[in-house]
């Protein structure tokens, strides 16, 4: 532990006295040797050093592109460890000898990395699978080096001033806890599960099974499968079909459910004799709820709307830029993120680095972003180049908007007046959707505070002040709100969609119907105070 300990030190060491070096020399960021030295110092440092970089790549609110690009370069190259070692480890954690459990076992792994390692095995039934082990002792390796790197990183940040915008001792807690997680091989086995059942209608994508009852947390046994890389350059020749299936498969991950794999690299996807595109490892999954989803959706349509005002207010409600921000340092930045797009090839246009670009604006300052939208924008760029590698003519903008949802659909090109009706019936459709939420409230704070509904603001310990506002106020503020109302029933009338009575929708229904009654309101209280 103490030669650890100084041998991680040692190579913090000199990172933090070359970055000194270069800082006195004036050395550019684009000549400095600081990116390519992180990167050997990581590999040299191996095991969870690895996958401490590969979830540096994920942060490119953090660092610029120089060093997201060596720590991409890093690769899980690691020597198996012996039988003697893992059929131990096996039984252990299975409580069973070996030959109970499977009637064949392969003591070669077929493959290894840094946290784990692959081996061929048969069940009593006959059914061939995978079994994943997890290397002895990796969790305590990993739990003493992040001990380490927490020390380093404090230290750092109280050494360099300039570094404190990092924040790197949090940064580092957050990878402790996530790499814990993509460790866990009982997580990764309720993942598959999780990607099993939600994705078991489509007949163009597969996901092995595992076999719950026999993972644990340092094992996954999984079904076997078989393909070729989607590298091959017979895989290759059905390019443009495949890279059809990627896309439509990560809109329905990202928009509809919202669970979606984080790291699909072309080891991890594979085509299968059938045709259809095999996913492996589960280890990192993110997930993004419905508000995030439905802001993702508002993202990519004022993306494609070239709307600058519009994608700053989704950038805002992702939490890529922070909501305190003066919004007039940041319009110019998307305008000119979006003009550079305007100039290019739509075949050339990247969600990704859109993303990225957006996340860099402010130079990052007091913005947190959530882990998944970081594990997001690592499954855009993978896909993104997956798509390329596949097919180099594939226009990603044009796949998106012939396959994503309705709300993203005949959105590109049109006049400016298209693109902001656009807009509107969109906001105006998401407010219908939070309608019944919204009254909801409002019921429940009629319980709350009387047997009227409490349509009117409410401002705690200042009944004062409530007494005294002006009634004309509020008159205006029900008619307004009864005419969106009547303009978002007639949107909704128009989708035709959901449950319908009397030959309409429901939820048209129900705000016309809401909306009568509060101009009817409206108009006795105006004549009452007219009368006054």
């Amino acid at each position: 532990m103490i030669f650890r300990f100084v041998k991680i030190l040692a190579a913090a060491a000199s990172l933090i006295l070359l970055y000194w070096a270069e800082r006195r020399r004036g050395v550019d960021a684009d000549a400095s040797a600081l990116p390519s030295r992180l990167r050997r110092t990581l590999d040299d440092l191996g095991g969870s050093f690895i996958k401490i970089g590969q979830a540096l790549s994920m942060r490119p609110d953090l660092f610029p592109e120089a060093y997201l690009r060596q720590l991409r370069d890093l690769r899980e190259h690691a020597r198996p460890f012996s039988t003697q070692e893992a059929k131990p480890e096996l039984e252990h954690a299975l409580a069973r000898p070996l030959g109970d459990v499977f009637r064949s076992f392969d003591s070669e792994p077929f493959a290894a990395a840094s946290i784990a390692q692959v081996h061929h095995a048969t069940l009593p039934d006959g059914k061939d699978v995978i079994v994943k082990i997890r290397r002895p002792h990796m969790r305590e390796r990993i739990d003493g080096d992040m001990r380490i790197l927490v020390a380093v990183a404090r230290l750092a940040g109280t050494a360099i001033p300039s570094l404190r915008r990092l924040q790197l001792e949090r940064l580092a807690c957050e990878i402790w806890s996530n790499l814990r997680r993509e460790t866990d091989l009982l997580q990764e086995a309720r993942n598959i599960r999780r990607f099993c059942e939600a994705y078991k209608q489509r007949t163009d994508v597969y996901v092995p099974e595992a076999i719950e009852a026999l993972c644990r947390e340092s094992i996954l046994v999984q079904v076997m499968s078989h393909g070729r890389s989607i590298e091959d350059p017979a895989v290759v020749q059905d390019g443009p079909r495949i890279a059809g299936v990627l896309v439509d498969f990560y809109l329905e991950q990202l928009l509809k459910n919202g669970l979606f794999h984080g790291d699909p690299h072309p080891g991890n996807l594979f085509l299968m004799e059938d045709g259809r595109i095999c996913f492996h490892d589960f280890g990192l999954v993110g997930y993004l709820d419905r508000t995030t989803r439905r802001n993702l959706r508002l993202f990519l349509q004022a993306f494609v709307q070239q709307d600058a005002g519009w994608m700053l207010d989704a950038a805002i409600e992702l939490s890529l830029i922070d909501r305190t921000a003066d919004r007039a340092l940041f319009v110019p930045g998307i305008e000119e993120i979006l003009s550079d797009y305007s100039s290019l090839p739509l075949k050339d246009w990247s969600i990704a680095d859109a993303f990225l670009r957006v996340m860099r604006l402010g130079d990052g300052a007091h913005v947190v972003v959530p882990y998944n939208l970081m594990v997001l924008v690592r499954a855009l760029f993978l896909i993104e180049g997956c798509l390329r590698r596949l097919d180099p003519d594939f226009n990603v903008l044009d796949n998106l908007i012939a396959k994503g949802e309705a709300a993203i659909a005949d959105t590109l090109g049109g006049s400016p007046e298209r693109a902001a009706m656009a807009r509107l019936k969109t906001e105006l459709a998401l407010s219908a959707q939070d309608l019944p939420a919204l009254l909801a409230s409002l019921l429940h704070r009629a319980h709350q505070y009387g047997k009227e509904p409490a349509l009117g603001l409410r401002i705690g310990h200042s009944e004062e002040i409530e007494r005294r506002l002006d009634r004309r106020a509020g008159l205006l503020a029900l008619a307004l709100l009864s005419a969106g109302l009547l303009v978002a029933s007639a949107l909704l009338a128009q989708v035709n969609a959901g449950p319908h009575v009397l030959g309409m929708p429901a939820a048209a229904l129900i705000g016309f119907a809401l909306a009568i009654w509060l101009c009817l309101r409206v108009a006795r209280s105006a004549r009452s105070l007219w009368q006054g």
